[in-house]
């Protein structure tokens, strides 16, 4: 799951927009991962990698940089990297059409707030296609068994008609009990 997305210029680590998922069910505070996720921010510069995974406890902060533009998540450590980078990336070339030549001359924080609508809704397709795909693993495992299982079944059928349509009056010997002499 990601929780935290941060979209910021690099030049000085100033936040354009975000979007904080709080996670109710384990009761986790996010403040922490906030202060973390902005001292980043100010610590990146143009020498820095474009794409970094860094981990934080059971979290990993992932960013993409790109035309001096910073997208920064946070999600669970067991969430895919190729994925969390895909969601930056598509982030990043929304949001570069959208705002990318009035990055420069923004003065306050958070000027593209309104952009959280568009993290969201990437946000979901995201975890939920992640959510189909687990569920299609299942469903392909599942399959496999289940053929296998008709397989060893026929198989025993098979057998069975074999052994009951002997019409020679002879019992079946396991095959390591046999000589040659038979």
């Amino acid at each position: 799951m990601i929780f935290l997305t941060v979209i910021a210029r690099l030049a000085d680590g100033l936040p354009l927009a975000a979007s904080i998922q709080e996670d109710e069910q384990s009761g986790r505070d996010l403040q922490h991962y906030q202060s973390q996720a902005k001292q980043l921010l100010r610590k990146l510069d143009a020498q820095s990698p474009d794409r970094c995974m860094l981990e934080a406890g059971n979290m990993n902060f992932c960013y993409f940089i790109s035309q001096g533009v910073c997208c920064l998540c946070l999600c669970d450590a067991s969430f895919p990297k190729k994925m969390a980078f895909g969601y930056l990336e598509d982030l990043h070339n929304e949001f570069c059409e959208q705002y990318g030549k009035r990055v420069p001359a923004v003065t306050r924080p958070y000027s593209f707030i309104e952009f959280d609508t568009y993290i969201q809704k990437t946000k979901k397709s995201y975890v939920d296609s992640r959510a189909r795909r687990n569920l299609s693993s299942v469903s392909t495992e599942l399959q496999d068994v289940q053929r296998i299982m008709v397989a060893n079944i026929e198989e025993v059928l098979q057998r069975g008609e074999a052994l009951s349509g002997n019409q020679f009056g002879v019992k079946p010997q396991p095959v390591d009990q046999l000589s040659d002499s038979s």
